[in-house]
């Protein structure tokens, strides 16, 4: 591969693990980073559909090996749990701190809209995630707080919540009771396929439905 191909390569193999979308959704990221990248001369469309066509397969062999229920289906199961619970739970909320914290309060105003106020949210970031694919040392860090909340009681009482349902679902957990410290899911190693027929993680709009019904 060239350095270019390498490049494109990797930005292939990070999507399909996160596992949030379809191969025909990464094709058309990929394809327009080949273009904002002006690649088009080194990289073909051709070699770009055989590669993520080879990585799927290699992916869907690797994912026979993986444990079940997977450490990510926990936290799947936990984070819909605390839906239920009246906590805003999102997965992959943007790439930054500041861009997961802008989610929630969007989540928020859909729900005050509905007249419910939540008792607080959590959630991970694709940074959170980048590390939680590293698999020298892998973990998943969780941001928590109440929107518009300066009551560190209030904090705790968040963070006490959603790690006794993190635990709940078999997670290991630490966290120190530390309104200053995210909680923390160490070894834990993302494991997600794209399957078509699973509920979209990334839909706020679901998320707002669960709260609303629960």
């Amino acid at each position: 591969m060239t350095e270019d191909q390498e490049f494109i390569y990797q930005s292939i193999v990070s999507q399909m693990r996160l596992g949030f979308l379809s191969n025909e959704e990464i094709t058309d990221n990929i394809i327009e980073e080949v273009e904002d990248n002006e690649f088009e001369d080194e990289i073909s469309k051709k070699w770009i559909k055989a590669t993520i066509k080879s990585e799927f397969e290699k992916l869907k062999m690797e994912s026979k090996s993986w444990e079940n229920p997977t450490k990510t289906e926990k936290l799947i199961a936990a984070f819909e749990e605390l839906r239920t619970l009246n906590i805003i739970a999102l997965h992959n909320a943007g790439y930054t701190m500041s861009d997961g914290e802008s989610d929630v309060v969007e989540v928020e105003i859909a729900l005050r809209e509905n007249g419910i106020e939540s008792d607080g949210y959590c959630f991970y970031h694709q940074q959170d995630l980048e590390r939680a694919m590293d698999y020298k040392a892998p973990s998943l860090m969780i941001a928590f707080q109440k929107v518009n909340n300066t009551d560190d009681a209030v904090t705790i009482r968040v963070g006490k919540l959603v790690v006794a349902i993190l635990k709940s679902h078999d997670l290991n957990v630490v966290w120190d009771e530390s309104v200053n410290k995210k909680i923390e899911l160490p070894g834990f190693a993302w494991q997600k396929i794209y399957d078509e027929d699973d509920d979209d993680l990334l839909d706020s709009s679901r998320v707002v439905g669960v709260m609303i019904k629960k």
